[in-house]
């Protein structure tokens, strides 16, 4: 078999794999609502892209829409970076079900390294761009420049694509790399925002319009830091995968935290204990916490010092975040760490109520620590309290309900230190997450909207303790129909546990 039939080989056991994908074989309204999603933000980007042109035509005289867009470029690639968090996977992990075969893993890496940087998702922006061009670019420049254009974004796409696979591998290396892409992207947007004029405005409009006239020194730089990033990505993820593989790792003694506190609620106590340890023990579930905290820590910074999220909807946005990002990193896939252990779990009674019981105290109380880094914000009026407390206590009595429900169908276990090549969540998870993230929005805008700001948040609070009052029936009800499918649950859980 040649390498060209290898690759085809390759490019259809990954269509076999998609199309064979359990949420979507037994759930065909899952499938549905992913592609209505698809379609909802693509029209949500026609829309923009056909709106803009004549909204960012006056915004300065003489100076053409597309020009005003193309300063905005950074930020663009800004957004784009963080869209590619849930959507794009590292080709480590996707060379994972080939690393016993007599396979080059050269090979291999190349191939998903290809097929990761070059994917169809960099095209997805010209939902908004082909329209916006057509208006603003093409009765200006030309079809020839039209092109060139949609091709300069393209490339800097591409090359925000290897960027962004490039700092997820580090961060999984370690999690203190997380500091590197943060560290670059509040660089630029305080250079962007502080000064009296965007320094980068000018140079990102020339940049492109460079493209747009087809200048080759502008396109071979381009295409010169897309190698340069290729071949990063390809000797960082090629040793990181050989480690992981290999199980080469650094064996450091730590000394046991017994926190006999807990000791007084007895069962309840001791799976108190598993979580905490849970997240200080085991690698993958701590570098989640540790990611969540610092997206916290990035967005009480930028609002503290900028006021570019000060819009209706991103204000809410950021505030809900707040406060169930901590959760939903960890509880969109509850049962798929303790897969690991499944069957010590099971062999007491009641013991899966007990740690559903002890998930759920755990993580409430830990929504006190993004209140505690928001209180600058609050204290300063640049956040609202009725807000974050409405949020705060709607995450604990409706969001989490919500989310606990998966734990009735989640059968899939998880590894707790295997960061690089690991197992990936499905598509429900996906849904339910993103659910969680917009849903409560719309809620608090029709209270606010019918009751006023005050009110409003007030109803968030009365739904959210009404969900908290209640948590033992919910959760009671969770474990009633968890058991009643255990022995599917189980048997997910085995069969996943060493593949």
């Amino acid at each position: 078999m040649n390498k060209l039939q290898l690759y085809r080989l390759l490019v259809a056991q990954q269509q076999i794999k998609n199309a064979r994908h359990p949420m979507f074989d037994k759930n065909r309204f899952m499938k549905i609502l992913m592609w209505f999603m698809m379609l909802y933000y693509a029209a949500i980007l026609v829309f923009l892209g056909s709106f803009l042109p004549l909204a960012l035509r006056g915004v300065y005289p003489g100076v053409a829409a597309f020009h005003v867009l193309d300063g905005f470029l950074v930020w663009l690639l800004i957004v784009d970076f963080y869209a590619r968090l849930s959507l794009q996977e590292t080709p480590v992990q996707q060379i994972r079900p080939y690393r016993l075969l007599p396979l080059r893993r050269s090979f291999l890496m190349n191939i998903y390294l290809l097929r990761s940087g070059f994917s169809i998702g960099n095209v997805f922006w010209w939902f908004m761009l082909v329209p916006f061009g057509a208006i603003g670019v093409l009765p200006l420049l030309g079809w020839g420049s039209f092109f060139l254009w949609l091709m300069g974004w393209l490339l800097v796409c591409v090359a925000n694509g290897f960027w962004y696979l490039f700092c997820r591998a580090l961060c999984m290396k370690n999690l203190l790399w997380i500091l590197l892409p943060l560290a670059v992207h509040g660089g630029l947007v305080a250079l962007m925002l502080l000064p009296d004029k965007n320094p980068l405005d000018m140079p990102c409009t020339r940049l492109m319009y460079g493209y747009a006239n087809g200048n080759i020194l502008y396109i071979m730089c381009t295409l010169g830091i897309i190698f340069l990033l290729y071949h990063a990505n390809y000797t960082l993820q090629m040793s990181m995968a050989y480690n992981e593989v290999a199980k080469k790792e650094d064996v450091e003694l730590k000394s046991a935290t017994q926190m006999n506190y807990l000791n007084r609620w007895g069962a309840l106590g001791e799976y108190l204990k598993m979580e905490v340890k849970l997240r200080m023990r085991n690698s993958q579930v701590r570098m989640t916490f540790l990611i969540g905290i610092s997206f916290i820590l990035f967005f009480s910074i930028v609002q503290y010092f900028s006021d570019v999220y000060s819009g209706a909807f991103m204000t809410s946005f950021i505030c809900l975040y707040d406060y169930i990002v901590l959760g939903l990193m960890t509880l969109v896939s509850i049962m798929c760490f303790e897969g690991n252990y499944m069957d010590g779990l099971m062999a007491r009674r009641e013991s899966i109520y007990a740690l559903l019981r002890a998930k759920y105290y755990f993580n409430t109380s830990i929504l006190v620590f993004p209140l505690l880094i928001v209180l600058p914000l609050i204290v300063t009026g640049k956040a609202s309290l009725w807000m974050h407390l409405g949020y705060m206590s709607m995450t604990a009595g409706l969001l989490y309900p919500m989310i606990f429900q998966m734990a009735v169908y989640n059968n899939s276990t998880l590894p707790l230190n295997q960061k690089i090549t690991g197992k990936q969540g499905n598509t429900m998870q996906q849904i339910i997450g993103m659910s969680a993230l917009f849903l409560p929005i719309g809620i608090e805008k029709i209270l606010v909207l019918l009751l006023g700001n005050v009110w409003g948040y007030v109803m968030l609070m009365a739904i959210g303790a009404a969900g908290m009052a209640t948590h033992r029936i919910w959760l009671r009800n969770i474990y009633n129909r968890f058991m009643a499918r255990r022995y599917v649950n189980m048997d997910g859980f085995r069969a996943s546990r060493n593949t």
